[in-house]
């Protein structure tokens, strides 16, 4: 399988320029602010975001200073979005790195998360780019919407399967999907043209969150069970068929056993083990494949280009991926 650094070979040059863009768009008059976003832009991800944008904008007309901005305003929101999720969470890591509570506490991290949306939202409006500002401005309030339908839920354990897909087109394709129809906005693409990456954006997302999913059915670095969503009590597909599948009382017992667990070891892998034996595991798996059909079919209207293979690539790294 292809890693992330040779598929985005073709738009590395934009790529890197790119960073340098966004390390500008966050400057400020404030030392300390700098400082923070200095830290921000050194714990960068996997860039899958950007190449999202890079790629959707090459098919669809091509690369342009739009181009840049809309990937710097994907940035800045979501990362005003994790910040934040950090402080909620009260989460002290981030990609193994310390969250920005851990380092400036929570009254300073909530202020840099608002000063970032401001920032993109500001970036936007100088530059009179309302489409995009509304694309990317959906997905943050759907992410919201999508945090707190699932927190909601997850307190009755009542998530059916389609409270689950509503819960990750909100929560992870909602982002994914502005980030293919922010591009294909700043490339000057038509409205059928905007929506239809938008809907290949949304399935990948929703295949990117199944194969999540899977992971937490695997085995950490010393051969124990992750098991992290369950400890979290996040109820995922998987788990959601294994239930499904049980009959009245197994289905009694098992989520009391998730509501319950109480972080022990022999009853996560017991809530585990169950999920594997119903075939919760296979049934994800092949959710999953349906969705990448579904965004390949919508790439394959496109003519060959690097950027459409660009693209293919990165619908197979999201189910092929090791973590």
């Amino acid at each position: 399988m292809l890693k992330l650094d040779q598929i985005k070979k073709p738009i590395e040059k934009e790529i890197d320029a790119f960073e340098e863009k966004f390390k500008a768009s966050m400057q400020s008059s404030v030392p300390l602010l700098d400082r923070i976003t200095h830290y921000i832009v050194k714990r960068k991800g996997k860039q899958m975001r950007p190449m999202f944008v890079f790629f959707s904008a090459n098919i669809c007309g091509g690369i342009t200073e739009s181009t840049y901005r809309a990937a710097s305003l994907v940035e800045l929101l979501h990362t005003a979005t994790l910040v934040h999720d950090d402080v909620v969470d009260n989460s002290f890591e981030r990609r193994g790195f310390f969250s920005i509570n851990a380092l400036w506490k929570n009254k300073i991290a909530v202020l840099v998360g608002d000063y970032l949306l401001a920032k993109g939202l500001q970036l936007s409006v100088d530059n009179s780019e309302f489409k995009q500002l509304k694309i990317v401005s959906d997905a943050v309030q759907q992410m919201s919407e999508g945090e707190l339908l699932q927190i909601e839920k997850v307190r009755k354990m009542d998530i059916s399967e389609a409270i689950y897909y509503e819960v990750i087109r909100q929560k992870t394709a909602s982002l994914i999907a502005s980030c293919c129809a922010a591009g294909a906005a700043s490339a000057g693409a038509d409205d059928e043209t905007v929506k239809l990456m938008h809907s290949f954006g949304e399935n990948i997302g929703i295949a990117f969150q199944i194969k999540d999913d899977l992971f937490d059915f695997g085995v950490d670095d010393v051969g124990k069970p992750k098991g992290i969503d369950i400890k979290e009590k996040k109820v995922t597909l998987p788990l959601i068929y294994a239930l499904n599948k049980a009959d009245k009382a197994e289905k009694k017992k098992m989520i009391n056993l998730v509501k319950n667990h109480d972080d022990d070891p022999q009853k996560i892998s017991q809530i585990i083990n169950f999920v594997q034996l119903s075939g919760g595991l296979a049934y994800a798996e092949e959710q999953m494949m349906k969705y990448q059909a579904k965004a390949f079919e919508i790439i394959s209207k496109f003519p060959e280009s690097a950027s459409k293979t660009g693209l293919e690539q990165l619908v197979r790294f999201t189910t092929e991926r090791k973590k």
